[in-house]
């Protein structure tokens, strides 16, 4: 008689660690909210203005009283948080939804808590944002795609300055703002060839590098900009800026017409640019070249790209968006090149990427995020509020290391990113 012994058989379960930053951010950022804008907040009234009179449509304006606002939002902002932490416990992931309703909830009510007893005007907020994150957006995009190859592009800073230098200078001199716009690009591209060949050819550290041309593009424009624009500034530093291009029917949409249809042509480049990248990035063979030689060059190698020559082209195009961000700051913006205009918009940029996990949609909002930031300091400053000029200055940092350090959590970005490739 044969004793068949049977193995019992041993399960696996995998526990999944519970990530409580999100869920502590949001909380702690629901309860200020409730707290400081509500309970103890302003109880003066805020009119909310969607329109002016001179519009083709007339909005009707919205009064509001900031405490009773503060205190609806609030309330929602914390069963929010309430989620995020239920969602936690239960060892699930926080939605992006729900950071980016809580997000867009907190300003709203951080704007008519700041705005109480004064107007709100919806439509400066929005599109000076866009405008002022544009730049920045420009950036990002240079950024994801460049990471997405396997280069970190650290120099998005210089390559954002030497765009807004030689497009101030070239279209002073040739006066064209288009031939301008086209020198950005070139611009751009050349501080990312230069990053490119030594990150690629010489296998010098990628870090270093763009450290490195960030200090030598800052330098040269101070030089040339001490040199020959400050003695010479009506003949080679002063370009003027680029018309708003309203489209026509478009434009005249309450609120969104304005803020869409009505902008300068870098503006509408940038709307562009956003979705054609991600498109390109994650619905394209070439997309899905670019993507496999960040992730795993051998095996792009293998199957036979190019892995070298993929990442050098591809950062030097990467380099002209950057470069037209650049032209966004001077054509765009100023109207002049200024010493040092960039002022860590390429270091904000990067933030970007991370913030945005190397998704071109979700870094233009991050990026828009740090626009609104900006603009808020202006609004603040138009509206008297009581706080501390200093602290509206740090606001756009403030509100970027918080994102990247408080929201975004542990990301990991393409595998390949900062190593250089040598073929065996």
């Amino acid at each position: 008689m044969t004793t068949v012994t049977s193995t019992p058989v041993v399960h696996t379960v995998t526990v999944v660690p519970r990530k409580w930053k999100t869920a502590i951010a949001l909380s702690i950022l629901a309860v200020v909210a409730f707290f400081a804008f509500g309970v103890f907040g302003d109880d003066r009234t805020a009119l909310i203005v969607f329109s002016e009179q001179t519009d083709a449509i007339v909005l009707p304006n919205v009064p509001v009283t900031s405490m009773t606002f503060c205190l609806v939002v609030g309330v929602l902002l914390l069963l929010l948080a309430a989620y995020a932490v239920w969602l936690t416990v239960g060892r699930h992931k926080v939605p992006l939804w729900v950071v980016i309703a809580f997000t867009i909830l907190f300003i709203v009510t951080l704007v008519v808590w700041t705005g109480a007893g004064s107007k709100i005007p919806v439509v400066f907020l929005i599109s000076g944002s866009i405008a002022l994150a544009t730049p920045v957006v420009f950036g990002a995009l240079a950024g994801v795609v460049g990471e997405r190859v396997g280069i970190v592009n650290i120099a998005i800073e210089g390559q954002l300055l030497a765009g807004a230098f030689v497009s101030a200078v070239v279209a002073s001199v040739t006066n064209s703002l288009a031939l301008g716009l086209i020198a950005a690009l070139i611009g751009g591209a050349l501080v990312s060839m230069v990053l490119a060949a030594f990150s690629i050819k010489y296998l010098v550290d990628q870090i270093i590098v763009g450290v490195v041309l960030n200090a030598l593009v800052i330098g040269l424009t101070n030089f040339f900009y001490a040199a020959v624009l400050n003695d010479n500034s009506q003949e080679t530093n002063f370009p003027g800026t680029l018309p708003f291009l309203p489209i026509p029917f478009l434009s005249s949409i309450p609120v969104i017409g304005p803020v869409l249809f009505d902008q300068r042509i870098t503006t509408y480049l940038m709307f562009v640019l956003v979705p054609l990248v991600w498109y390109i990035l994650f619905k394209t063979k070439i997309g899905l070249r670019i993507r496999a030689v960040g992730e795993h060059p051998l095996a792009a190698d293998t199957v036979g790209i190019n892995v070298n020559r993929t990442r050098f082209w591809t950062v030097s195009i990467a380099g002209t968006m950057a470069g037209l961000g650049g032209a966004a700051l001077t054509l765009g913006s100023v109207g002049a090149f200024v010493r040092e205009m960039s002022a860590g918009q390429g270091f904000i940029a990067l933030a970007c990427v991370i913030l945005g996990r190397w998704n071109p949609w979700l870094a233009a909002l991050a990026a828009l995020l740090f626009g609104f930031s900006k603009n808020f300091r202006i609004f603040a400053g138009q509206t008297g509020a009581d706080i501390p000029p200093d602290l509206i200055a740090m606001v756009p940092y403030l509100v970027t290391l918080v994102a990247v350090a408080g929201l975004v959590g542990r990301v990991v970005g393409p595998a390949a990113a900062g190593k250089p490739y040598v073929k065996q």
